[in-house]
């Protein structure tokens, strides 16, 4: 047993080099000009062997740790690093979800578009999709905040005072509107179907 668990481990150890990677990459790279995170953020990728399933695609839940860094890029290109560096304020992810149309192969060249569509008292709401020429492949909404290393959450509005941006969210379009109401409300599969799964 001790072998086997041996001979799993270099491969998770690769893939976590390679998200690291493209972390430091997004990181070091020169900003440019400050963006909106009201407009979209593309962040270019391509596929690496580490992404890929047994089947030549990527893997699904590499979608999910590619939005993870294409957030950073958005929190960078918007100039919030430093602010949030300052203050020990860190974003994560509540809920999402994400909707798989077409499939990405071993070094495809493919864009993320992040954008943050609107905000309630708690959370911000973002669109991300995936792009592949002018071919969506993926699109997902994630529902995220800020926390304190010190406890607690940072309301959105004294996040967006950080770039001086009006609080006040626009309107949700009509899909991700009744998602993010659904999140508060959604407390779990509940006692009955625990009951049943345990049984």
């Amino acid at each position: 047993m001790a072998s086997t668990e041996r001979a799993r481990r270099p491969f998770p150890a690769i893939v976590n080099v390679n998200h690291l990677i493209r972390l430091l990459r997004l990181l070091l790279r020169p900003r440019g000009p400050i963006i909106s995170p009201l407009l979209p953020c593309r962040t270019h990728f391509r596929v690496g062997p580490t992404d890929l399933d047994i089947l030549g695609h990527v893997n699904n839940g590499k979608y999910f740790s590619l939005m993870d860094l294409a957030r950073v890029d958005l929190i960078g290109r918007a100039g919030l690093l430093p602010h949030l560096r300052r203050r020990g304020w860190v974003p994560v992810v509540v809920a999402e979800t994400i909707q798989l149309r077409r499939s990405l192969s071993l070094f495809q060249a493919f864009v993320i578009h992040t954008r943050v569509l609107g905000w309630d008292d708690k959370a911000f709401v973002l669109d991300q999709h995936f792009e592949r020429g002018h071919e969506v492949i993926a699109s997902a909404i994630i529902r995220t905040r800020f926390v304190s290393r010190r406890g607690g959450t940072v309301p959105p509005r004294e996040v967006l005072g950080l770039l001086d941006l009006p609080g006040e969210s626009p309107a949700l379009p009509p899909y991700p509107a009744r998602w993010n109401g659904d999140q508060e409300s959604w407390q779990g599969p509940g006692p009955v179907l625990q009951r049943q799964t345990a049984a």
